[in-house]
């Protein structure tokens, strides 16, 4: 736990793991683009990881911080955060996709360079070692060349639905005992509100209208994108349920 003052004085109560014997400093704070708004948004960046900040307040509430009382009893509290949630709608635009054309290979500094937003070159090293996961990957001497694959996409989406759900049903009883299908809909729900409507949640591919011989890893590969393509609709079903919900 930590708190730190603003230039105009305000003091701020933060949670956020501890740098620990990284040596790694502090950590930064960085503006990033939100993945389903677009909206700037403050993240956290410490120990080669990248949080996103959690912001509570009670009515009548205040910190006693050593010697100085915070009449502000706001508490922010960082929690980690896939960066490829954070990435996949950057990765997408750089390819440069048209039509059934799958797109541009482009370097990985190039990828992040964003206008306005010098936080994405902090995640330079991470972003190395985690976008292979939807990534096509080209090597030319020591240089890499990464283009966004929907195919890995859906395969990372279909990982991160089945986990989400598994840990749901460790955290409340009330998960437990309802059936599958409603947890399912839960988890496909929180991970859409780090996404908005992508390619990979749109399209299909032609391979998997081919009528022709496949060989089994062919097979094995039209088995992957028939499985992530339910996936894909159950984010159009959450996305429907959660507008009903709301109006």
């Amino acid at each position: 736990m930590n708190w730190w003052e603003s230039v105009n004085g305000e003091i701020r109560l933060l949670i956020a793991p501890d740098n620990g014997t990284s040596g790694l400093g502090s950590g930064s704070l960085l503006s990033l683009r939100h993945p389903k708004t677009g909206n700037a948004t403050d993240y956290l960046f410490i120990n080669e990881g990248l949080h996103e900040l959690q912001w509570f307040k009670k009515s009548h509430a205040s910190w006693f911080l050593g010697d100085y009382v915070c009449e502000d009893g706001s508490l922010y509290l960082s929690t980690p955060v896939d960066p490829i949630f954070i990435m996949l709608p950057i990765f997408a635009d750089a390819r440069m996709k048209k039509g059934n054309d799958p797109g541009k290979f482009r370097q990985l500094d190039e990828i992040i360079y964003i206008d306005g937003y010098p936080g994405y070159q902090h995640l330079l090293p991470v972003l190395e070692k985690s976008m292979g996961v939807v990534c096509e990957v080209k090597e030319i001497g020591s240089t890499k060349f990464f283009r966004l694959d929907d195919s890995k996409v859906l395969a990372w989406l279909c990982v991160k639905v089945d986990r989400l759900k598994q840990t749901l049903l460790t955290l409340d009883k009330n998960y437990a005992a309802q059936d599958d299908k409603h947890t399912l809909a839960e988890a496909v729900s929180i991970l859409r509100e780090y996404m908005k409507d992508e390619p990979w949640e749109n399209g299909r591919t032609e391979s998997t209208n081919k009528k022709a011989a496949k060989t089994p890893s062919q097979a094995k590969m039209a088995k992957m994108e028939k499985d992530s393509h339910n996936i894909r609709d159950m984010f159009s079903r959450a996305t429907r349920s959660r507008t009903k919900t709301t109006e």
